[in-house]
């Protein structure tokens, strides 16, 4: 009996090969950060030891917490509870970038924003997405999923899905639209 069931407790041994999702290894941050806070900023010229004035700021991100992942072969730096960009044009007029989600990959210079994703120019431009990625080389930015684009100025509201469009709000190419409208202004004095 004893020989039995030892032969059936090593024949139960498991070499199954684990793939796909149960072969997800756990990965740990290098580094958690609260109540993060970071300041870009740019400079005409070089910067001296303490000339700090001649500085200009161009964005400010913070987050609740900030996980850094940038000693992995494929570098990167999430927002798990949501981060806020307030960016800064050449006059010092303030837009503002929400997400519940960020995710910053280094070695790329690509920005991922999930969630629900909004952006509030200064001049009164809206977007709202639920994903938003942003290329800090090509300073372009890009959605393929739903989206709603409203200008308060212009009298505009639209519904579609996919857009890109340049950091400026001023080239703006819809995919695909949907319902929405535009008021159009004509001009009497012709």
């Amino acid at each position: 009996m004893v020989f039995t069931m030892t032969m059936l407790f090593f024949a139960c041994s498991s070499d199954y090969k684990r793939v796909g999702e149960e072969a997800k290894k756990d990965l740990y941050p290098q580094g958690i950060a609260e109540g993060y806070k970071l300041i870009y900023t740019e400079t005409q010229d070089p910067l001296r030891s303490v000339a700090i004035d001649s500085s200009k700021k161009v964005a400010i991100l913070t987050g609740d917490v900030s996980e850094d992942y940038e000693n992995l072969e494929f570098p990167f730096r999430t927002f798990p509870e949501g981060l806020k960009v307030e960016f800064f044009d050449k006059e010092g007029n303030k837009s503002i970038i929400l997400a519940d989600y960020g995710i910053i990959y280094s070695g790329t210079n690509i920005i991922d924003l999930q969630g629900n994703v909004v952006i509030e120019m200064q001049d009164g431009k809206k977007l709202e997405t639920t994903q938003l990625y942003y290329d800090q080389t090509t300073q372009w930015i890009f959605t393929q999923e739903k989206f709603k684009y409203s200008d308060e100025i212009d009298g505009t509201l639209i519904y579609g899905k996919g857009m890109d469009f340049n950091k400026e709000f001023t080239s703006l190419n819809a995919h695909k639209t949907g319902d929405g409208y535009k008021i159009i202004k004509e001009n009497l004095d012709d």
